[in-house]
């Protein structure tokens, strides 16, 4: 068994001791446990998860499907990058979500502007799928639609061979798809990439770096 058990454990007891739990001699990604828990995955707004450390290649078409609930108007959902500059980008702006994509031509940006700045961070669950297929992009947020024209229309594949970060980047790992430097603050589940016939979820607790995520564990309410 390589993985932590995603749980809350209590009470524990050695050779009829109580083990003190509150002053461990050291500690790698626990979390306190919350009294009412919802599934998905906890943000604490200073890091980002690592996926995929081989590289994620995006190319013609990917589909992107995540749940989010946060009350911050800023924060980095997703991103995958090149050495270059093809990339695309996820990410929350002013209580808007972008959803940005440079096929080696130049960005262009899908952006779902909800009609009050807090409709999308009022700590409720909001659903988003965002795709590109070849060089057209669409962001769909709660059923609603929003799609962009772009003009370099020669340009259909995005040559991406980073790892999939999400919730925020290393400072020195190149995003070139991403405005935002702030992390998500908040709960994120249900995350699924989808490339023609093959349809990945991602687990948090299985990424190669994690830091400031706590996967399988968000808060009932926002802490």
């Amino acid at each position: 068994v390589t993985h932590s058990i995603p749980a809350c454990i209590g009470g524990m007891t050695m050779n009829s001791k109580q083990v003190d739990k509150e002053s461990p001699a050291s500690i790698f990604a626990v979390n306190k446990c919350y009294e009412t828990v919802q599934d998905g995955t906890f943000f604490d707004g200073s890091g980002f998860a690592a996926l995929v450390r081989e590289g994620y290649k995006v190319r013609s078409d990917v589909n992107i499907t995540l749940e989010f609930r946060t009350t911050a108007v800023h924060g980095v959902l997703l991103g995958v990058s090149s050495a270059k500059v093809d990339a695309v980008g996820l990410e929350m702006v002013h209580g808007k979500v972008l959803f940005h994509v440079n096929n080696g031509a130049g960005r262009i940006t899908a952006a779902y502007e909800p009609r009050g700045t807090n409709s999308l961070c009022d700590g409720k669950w909001h659903k988003l799928q965002a795709n590109k297929s070849k060089h057209r992009i669409s962001l769909i947020i709660d059923g609603n639609s929003v799609h962009t024209d772009n003009p370099y229309i020669q340009s259909t594949s995005a040559d991406t061979n980073n790892p999939i970060y999400v919730g925020g980047y290393p400072a020195d790992v190149k995003q070139n798809c991403l405005t935002s430097k702030s992390s998500f603050h908040g709960c994120l589940r249900n995350l699924v990439l989808t490339k023609g016939q093959h349809t990945e979820l991602f687990d948090f607790s299985r990424a190669f770096d994690l830091r400031g995520v706590f996967p399988h564990s968000c808060p009932g309410a926002e802490h």
